[in-house]
């Protein structure tokens, strides 16, 4: 084989390539695995023909209806573990507990799981803005309805 006048192209995108998308998701009775790697693609930004693992194309992503999440199996029994950094600042709330106070923070730490673990994760999840009712202060962002298709069976 002769590979000699062949070139292959990787593309990279430039700064000025970069566009940050507003989406907003319903989260009513989808499943929160579902619906946080659907919210980790489009932080990522892998639904653009530009997307590059290393550059920052993510998007900006409002979940909303955070209290209507759908979640399978025992995980009403299971227990969110979160640490602040200092001595004896481990936290541990039930799923249960967490759906009625703060469901935004379920969300989250889901969403975070699915996020790659170095620099750029913490830039992409600051973009997610998770809101407990039907209501959000983004309507200015004109922020395209991005549908997750598949709901929870228990929901039918």
């Amino acid at each position: 084989m002769n590979r000699k006048g062949t070139t292959v192209k990787t593309f990279t995108p430039k700064p000025a390539d970069l566009t940050h998308d507003w989406y907003v998701v319903d989260a009513t009775d989808v499943v929160l695995g579902r619906l946080a790697t659907q919210v980790a693609d489009l932080l990522r930004g892998k639904n653009k023909p530009t997307y590059a693992p290393h550059a920052d194309s993510g998007n900006f992503v409002i979940v909303i209806n955070a209290d209507k999440i759908a979640l399978t199996g025992n995980k009403m029994g299971k227990e969110l573990y979160s640490h602040s950094g200092r001595p004896g600042g481990l936290r541990r709330d039930s799923y249960a507990e967490l759906l009625e106070k703060k469901p935004e923070r379920i969300i989250k730490a889901a969403v975070k799981g699915m996020l790659p673990k170095n620099k750029l994760a913490k830039v992409q999840l600051d973009r997610l803005r998770v809101f407990r009712g039907a209501e959000h202060p983004h309507t200015a962002q004109q922020p395209q309805v991005f549908e997750i298709a598949q709901i929870s069976q228990q929901a039918k």
